[in-house]
């Protein structure tokens, strides 16, 4: 059977590189509703074999309905061929771009990538960066390519983890380029899915990733270390934030504090660090307050009981509300921590699929103390004996009435 080929001679449209992972597969089945054919290359197996049978493989809130339109209606396609990177007039990467044991970034690793990539490529596509990138490695991928006859640009993605479907629709799409035109035929593909292009420089780009997910680490840091003075000064934090927001829009965008994990926040932050010769003293204050949490906790708790002796449980191990990924989740470190001076320590999440969890009333039954790693609404409310500790940082739960 002969296959169709869009106008440019081309089997599909875009070929997303990494293209089952959090940023790639929303991404692709979002250009697919739009009627673009899109391929989604990745060597991940047992996720391919996964999205085939038209199930998302992660949370993603919207998106399973659309991945099995997109997948009955023939716009999406899912490959393990390297070959099919050839076959697309867009060829986006999505790959996600690690630190190493040092904490910084892995850029060779990133170059080298494009070094092996490059023979299934051509000058005649579109090279888009969605991945984070370190400042400078962009101009470095183009020399790897073989110059500015390549069209690379850079357009970063900005998505929450879970909410991509929704939010590709709604907010602003940063794009940059090498070259004018690879800028202008990025604008021209993203402009089908965002309601507004942003075009800036590529080094402009870099940062404004960077810096977006620096800025919220920060925020973080924050609230949690005025956590920690109001916790040490016998004050009721929440409340107290509560109290400090209310009406009050100097500080409305304060957040609650807990924990801020996840792949991007610390490991951004830490690469502004890098490039900034460890000058970024704001970023490392964070980082030490932020990573420090599950510790500060374990010692308050420490105060007034033998751990050794003590059961706890952690209610939420994603590493944020309402979705399934556990990715650099401090619910982890946390218990980790409480293990090492002996306590029991339970699981449960209402999103995360293990088996060694456990149902959350069995953990409340079990538990000495109570803490609540992450704010899922089936936490929200929920009704604490008055004979257990409770550790809720977000002030989300509540407290059984004095009979």
């Amino acid at each position: 059977m002969r296959k169709n080929k869009n106008k440019s001679g081309k089997l599909f449209d875009i070929v997303i590189i990494g293209g089952l992972g959090h940023v790639g597969l929303p991404l692709g089945i979002v250009f697919a509703d739009k009627g673009l054919k899109v391929c989604l290359y990745d060597i991940d197996f047992k996720k391919a074999n996964f999205v085939r049978k038209r199930k998302m493989p992660f949370m993603e809130y919207g998106a399973e309905p659309i991945l099995k339109k997109t997948l009955k209606n023939g716009n999406l396609k899912i490959s393990s061929d390297i070959k099919s990177i050839s076959k697309a007039r867009y060829v986006v990467i999505a790959i996600g771009t690690p630190i190493d044991e040092y904490l910084n970034p892995k850029v060779r690793s990133f170059l080298d990538f494009f070094a092996g990539l490059k023979k299934y490529l051509s000058k005649n596509q579109v090279i888009i960066i969605r991945s984070t990138v370190y400042p400078h490695t962009c101009i470095q991928i183009l020399k790897v390519l073989g110059g500015k006859s390549w069209r690379v640009a850079y357009c970063p993605e900005r998505i929450a983890q879970g909410y991509a479907v929704k939010e590709l629709g709604e907010l602003p799409q940063i794009v940059a380029g090498m070259t004018n035109d690879a800028a202008c035929k990025a604008a021209e593909l993203f402009s089908r899915i965002a309601p507004k292009i942003i075009r800036v420089s590529v080094k402009e780009a870099e940062l404004i990733k960077l810096f977006t997910n620096a800025w919220r680490y920060i925020q973080f840091a924050v609230t949690n270390q005025f956590y920690m003075v109001a916790r040490d000064y016998g004050v009721n934090y929440d409340r107290l934030r509560r109290a400090m927001v209310a009406e009050y829009g100097r500080a409305a965008n304060l957040p609650a504090a807990g924990f801020a994990a996840g792949p991007c926040l610390l490991k951004d932050t830490m690469q502004l660090a890098s490039f900034y010769g460890s000058n970024f003293f704001l970023g490392h204050a964070a980082m030490i307050v932020n990573e420090g949490l599950p510790g500060f906790i374990v010692e308050d708790l420490k105060k007034r009981y033998d751990l050794s002796k003590t059961t706890v449980g952690i209610l939420g191990m994603a590493f944020k509300a309402d979705i399934d990924d556990i990715r650099s989740s401090l619910s982890y470190k946390l218990g980790k921590i409480l293990r090492f001076y002996g306590a029991k320590v339970f699981y449960s999440d209402e999103y995360v699929k293990d088996p060694t969890f456990v149902p959350k009333e069995k953990l409340i039954a079990s538990s000495n103390v109570i803490i609540i790693g992450i704010p899922h609404t089936q936490y929200k409310g929920l009704v604490m004996p008055k004979n257990k500790e409770v550790v809720d940082l977000w002030g989300i739960t509540k407290r059984k009435a004095k009979s």
